[in-house]
Order: C-alpha cells, then sequence, then structure tokens
C-alpha cells in the first residue's frame, strides 16, 4: 500500500508572493497563518538571510481536500512549455454551449486577475471544449 497521503504542486517562479495570490484567487485557496512565533508573514520574511527573503510562497485550500501550492524563485525565467499543468475545472458536468458559456465567463474573471487568454480548444467527438491560458508569470494552464 502506498504510503502517500497528500500531494503538493511545486511552481518555479520569480515572485513566488504575488504568483501564489493569484491562484489564490483562482482557486479559491488561501495562505496559510505564518510560522509560530511571527505575527505576520512579512516578520517572518524579514526574519530571514536576505538571501532568502521572499524566495518562497505557500497557498492551500481552505477545506484541506486540494493539493497544497508551493512556489520557489528560481533564477531562470520560463523557455519552454510546462510539462505539467493545473487544469482549472470550471465547467465539469456541462456540455455544449452552457459549458462554453460558463467557461467563458470564468476566463473572463482570470483574465481580469491577470491571466491571459491563448486559445479555444473546441470541442472534438473525443473532449469537451477547453481555453487555454497563462497565469501571471506565464505558467500554462487549461480552463475545462
Amino acid at each position: 500500500m502506498p504510503s502517500v497521503k497528500q500531494i503538493q504542486v511545486t511552481f518555479d517562479c520569480a515572485e513566488p508572493e504575488r504568483v501564489a495570490r493569484f491562484w489564490c484567487e483562482v482557486l479559491g485557496y488561501v495562505v496559510p497563518p505564518p510560522p509560530e512565533g511571527f505575527a505576520t508573514w512579512d516578520d517572518f520574511n524579514h526574519s530571514l538571510p536576505p538571501e532568502e527573503r521572499d524566495s518562497w510562497f505557500v497557498a492551500q485550500d481552505p477545506t484541506g481536500a486540494g493539493p497544497r501550492l508551493y512556489f520557489q524563485r528560481v533564477p531562470e525565467g520560463k523557455v519552454a512549455k510546462n510539462r505539467v499543468h493545473l487544469d482549472v475545472r470550471a465547467g465539469t458536468g456541462l456540455v455544449g454551449e452552457e459549458r462554453l458559456a460558463t467557461l467563458e465567463a470564468e476566463c473572463a474573471r482570470l483574465v481580469a486577475l491577470g491571466a491571459v487568454r491563448e486559445r479555444l480548444l473546441p470541442a472534438d467527438e473525443d473532449n469537451e471544449s477547453c481555453i487555454v491560458m497563462q497565469d501571471i508569470e506565464g505558467n500554462e494552464f487549461c480552463l475545462d
């Protein structure tokens, strides 16, 4: 029997807190409380050596059902397509025009948060429609 109890999805990025807060808005996630002994995340951040400040941030599902999201600062920018991406499931159970209308409405909300719409993948004989998007640092995700 596997010993894995949870998974965490890790994002490489330039600005961990900014990207984490974007995904909190997208998914309804929250920033967890700061570590014990610190009143705020800023207090914790300022306690770190300068080279470690602003190097990571976390977002979590307030219900505990979804995976924890970890954002870590890396020196290099994004240069290729993601090999792993999130599917944001806004149209689950919907088909046809109803699904497309729901996806378009959610796409508009995410664009207002700073996401970029790449393209619509229209329904075919095997799959329903989805919209390929990018987060605020260019990481791809699918709105489906």
